[in-house]
């Protein structure tokens, strides 16, 4: 039975342990561990009147600022996609993506999709190396992006 989101007349928040990034069709199959950073805000535009009696300023909506994706994933033999689309950079000839990043239920249907147009890698961090560890190897991946909007199932 699929996740509906209520249970016994209450309403539940959606758990986020099952997700699926979507970068379009030659990079598919990527599993993340961890996505985060999917932030966007308004800068504040300060403006005081010359003739207004209040002695402090107005606070007006700027410019909309996105924040930067932070993915974290397992490292994969012979698998070099990101850094693929990344040396694209050096060449000035980046390829923009629109990503698509989809919560599910436990059924396995999209509940909330944030859309990303425009997103592009900034920087990518490769696994530390220790010879005392035995955590698994984590690749991290910033994109940027132009626009953030949210979709419910």
């Amino acid at each position: 039975m699929a996740y509906d989101g209520s249970r016994q007349g209450g309403t539940w928040p959606m758990p986020k342990f099952r997700f699926e990034v979507d970068f379009g069709t030659d990079l598919q199959g990527i599993v993340f561990q961890e996505v985060s950073g999917m932030d966007v805000e308004n800068q504040i535009i300060e403006y005081r009147n010359g003739n207004s009696e209040l002695f402090s300023v107005e606070k007006l909506p700027g410019i909309v600022k996105y924040g930067t994706i932070t993915m974290k994933r397992g490292v994969f033999v012979k698998d070099n996609r990101f850094w693929d689309w990344y040396q694209q950079i050096t060449m000035n000839t980046i390829k923009r993506r629109t990503v698509l990043i989809k919560l599910m239920d436990e059924g396995g249907s999209v509940t909330m999709q944030w859309t990303l147009p425009n997103a592009w890698p900034t920087k990518i961090t490769s696994t530390d190396l220790k010879s005392d560890g035995n955590e698994v190897a984590i690749d991290t991946l910033e994109i940027a992006y132009e626009q953030l909007t949210i979709n419910n199932g």
